[in-house]
């Protein structure tokens, strides 16, 4: 499974119906926060690989915690909100209301709202990286790094050769989170959500701002 088969498929859809019912926010506007939040996890993922200890940690947790299970079952991501919370307070650590902030700005979806969807999302992510990491039979914490280079890359590539609308917003994000590879987390934010690569227009409305709402806007 490709990361634009996770958001565009059932996995993604389902998850987008629950919180559709619970918070009352568009499933479109849910698909579109799922196609920013994976890329910028993934991201901030790999930058904390590269400390060995951070490497070993992400892959104990994976090994405990996200077998993947989770995507053949997206119904849990609603009952595993807390942990959601956990993952991406340690993920984003203080920059969690900076990013939650800017999430809310380019996908329109209120602060009061966009913390607890998200929530809901993270287990769905990291489920996805252990079913990635499982599927590539990556072992310890020194290959994840490779791995998780490789999902973006390959993301990439496919959302480049895809029509669905979709990729055009992932192929953006994606641009973004590659070309940041080298800057800090405080950079990976600043590149996925400009869209990097070829759109311009970066602040206020638009940008990344600009597509999702030219896609989902009324």
């Amino acid at each position: 499974m490709s990361l634009l088969d996770l958001i565009t498929g059932s996995t993604g859809n389902q998850v987008a119906e629950q919180a559709e019912n619970k918070f009352g926010i568009s499933k479109n506007q849910i698909i579109a926060l799922l196609v920013v939040a994976a890329p910028l996890v993934i991201s901030y993922l790999k930058k904390k690989s590269e400390n060995a200890d951070e490497a070993d940690k992400l892959n104990a947790a994976l090994d405990k915690d996200h077998d993947g299970s989770i995507l053949n079952n997206p119904a849990q991501a609603l009952d595993r909100r807390q942990e959601g919370d956990s993952i991406l307070s340690h993920i984003f650590g203080g920059e969690k209301a900076n990013v939650e902030n800017q999430l809310s700005q380019n996908t329109g979806i209120s602060m009061d709202k966009i913390g607890p969807i998200l929530a809901m999302l993270a287990p769905v992510i990291m489920g996805y990286i252990g079913q990635q990491k499982q599927a590539n039979n990556v072992t310890s914490g020194g290959g994840l790094g490779d791995l998780l280079g490789g999902i973006l890359g390959n993301s990439s590539q496919e959302a480049q050769a895809s029509s669905n609308p979709l990729s055009d917003i992932l192929g953006s994000v994606l641009g973004g989170a590659t070309q940041s590879s080298d800057g800090g987390l405080g950079d990976i934010l600043g590149s996925v959500l400009g869209g990097g690569g070829g759109n311009q227009q970066q602040s206020q409305q638009g940008g990344l701002g600009g597509l999702l709402g030219g896609l989902f806007g009324k």
